[in-house]
């Protein structure tokens, strides 16, 4: 096959990730353009890219009035400006691998899918997951036959009291509706791996979910509404601002600062006093949820549970099957040092190690999704859209579900924008 050209749009954290993978594969692929209104954020691209020739944008716009500059366009924008870019790139000839969720909409969604199949184009999303050697060794466990067919299986997404505050609380994805929502920001993940691992058709959903703790009635008394405020409990509370500077510099400040690297703690703070990063928690404008279970019903009878909790780290799963039980995740893992084990109904049992990249905030997927895209994107090997849009649905209607809570049938969920 031949090398890959690459151009991005939008170079935030994600995208540069994925190009930094897709810069140590000079023979597949070949990085030539991006477009971010942030210079320094290009300047990375351009530097690691290696090509003389590389082609920097401030906007979207500029980068489409050009002609078609590469093979693939990686889309790495805010969720809200997913649909416009992927829409334009689609109808330009380009490739697309877009960053999750798809659109924060799903009559958006819907529409993406039915312009890449008409136009043949190959439109991947980032579903990082299917791509680490942990869920893979999963699905290869139960593609075989180790614990019979699936009856059951849950899954706990523990998203870490900390990401939640930098991403949900102050972060870019704190208010619904200019992201989406957490089931669908967040668990969209979990929502396709699910699926994917139990291999059916999801039937139906209910959920339930509030935000609960990070709220101005659960503020300690005296607390400031930013913690360069002087806040008296700085020493004490678990989610303090100035922790940027020095046990939250990596990863969590690097998201959000460019300089997150050699700026002083003094210039830290200066920023965090004018930015949504240095206020207090309880007294952000968040609303998104900080707890949340959907329960789904699958094709044969298969159910399936997901809970979503800013409260415990890392994602566990258990998967119970007519010849055995299938456990694995974080928990297990700092218990045991395994990450999965398998054990039959009869008493026998077998464990995994599992070999996950140090440094992938992924577990091995950033790099993973990097490797398989040059197979699936530039040979015969692919995964049509089609695959990737019943997470989203399973996500949207479990939204649904909590605000109304009423039972969702998927079926009819997904007609409603079908038909409108």
């Amino acid at each position: 096959m031949k090398q890959l050209t690459l151009s991005a749009i939008g170079c935030g954290n994600r995208t540069r990730i994925y190009m930094t993978h897709a810069s140590k594969l000079p023979e597949h692929y070949k990085i030539v353009a991006a477009a971010d209104p942030i210079p320094a954020r290009l300047n990375y691209v351009k530097e690691i890219s290696g090509n003389p020739d590389f082609k920097s944008f401030s906007s979207d716009q500029d980068f489409f009035a050009e002609e078609k500059l590469s093979d693939v366009v990686i889309i790495g924008t805010q969720d809200e400006f997913h649909y416009k870019p992927c829409k334009e790139a689609l109808e330009k000839g380009y490739d697309v691998l877009l960053e999750k969720p798809i659109a924060p909409r799903v009559e958006e969604i819907i529409d993406l899918q039915n312009l890449a199949e008409k136009l043949g184009r190959r439109l991947q999303v980032c579903y990082v997951l299917r791509y680490t050697p942990f869920y893979r060794k999963i699905k290869e466990i139960l593609d075989a036959g180790t614990i019979g067919d699936v009856i059951s299986l849950n899954a706990n997404e523990g998203v870490m009291p900390w990401h939640q505050a930098h991403s949900f609380v102050r972060g870019n994805w704190n208010i619904t509706s200019e992201s989406s929502p957490m089931i669908v920001a967040k668990c969209c993940h979990d929502t396709d791996v699910i699926g994917w691992l139990i291999n059916k058709e999801c039937k139906s959903v209910s959920s339930y979910g509030n935000l609960t703790h990070f709220t101005s009635e659960h503020a300690p008394e005296g607390a400031t509404k930013r913690c360069t405020d002087g806040c008296p409990h700085l020493d004490t509370c678990i989610y303090s601002a100035y922790k940027y500077t020095d046990e939250h510099r990596t990863p969590w400040l690097a998201q959000v600062f460019d300089r997150a690297e050699e700026a002083t703690a003094e210039e830290i703070e200066e920023w965090l006093k004018k930015t949504d990063f240095g206020r207090c928690v309880y007294y952000s404008d968040n609303d998104v949820v900080d707890h949340q279970i959907v329960a789904m019903e699958f094709e044969d009878d298969i159910t399936a549970n997901l809970t979503m909790t800013a409260f415990e780290s890392g994602r566990q799963i258990e998967i119970f099957g007519t010849k055995g039980i299938l456990k694995g995740g974080h928990f297990l893992k700092t218990i045991t040092g395994s990450d999965i084990i398998v054990t039959s109904h009869t008493g026998e049992e077998e464990r995994h190690v599992i070999d996950i990249p140090p440094d992938d905030h992924h577990l091995g997927g950033d790099e993973g999704i990097i490797n398989a895209l040059y197979k699936e994107l530039g040979g015969d090997k692919y995964i049509p859209v089609s695959s990737y849009i019943q997470s989203h649905i399973m996500a949207y209607a479990s939204e649904r579900s909590r605000l109304t809570g009423a039972t969702i049938n998927l079926e009819e969920f997904k007609k409603e924008f079908t038909n409108s």
